[in-house]
């Protein structure tokens, strides 16, 4: 029994440590998506009021 744990201890515990790097990247990945989303947004409601700035003069 001890050298089944022994002989799975390694493989699992490699397992986890893909598992953690896997969702440190997609968590990242999509922070990255929101933030570039917003900046986004925020340069299109810019160039709006540039654009209703003009207009107006």
């Amino acid at each position: 029994m001890m050298a089944a744990v022994a002989a799975l201890t390694p493989p699992i515990g490699v397992a986890l440590l893909f598992w953690f790097v896997m969702r440190a990247v997609l968590r990242a990945d999509r922070n990255e998506r929101e933030a570039m989303a917003a900046l986004d947004r925020a340069e299109a409601e810019r160039a709006a009021a540039e654009r209703a700035a003009g207009e107006g003069s």
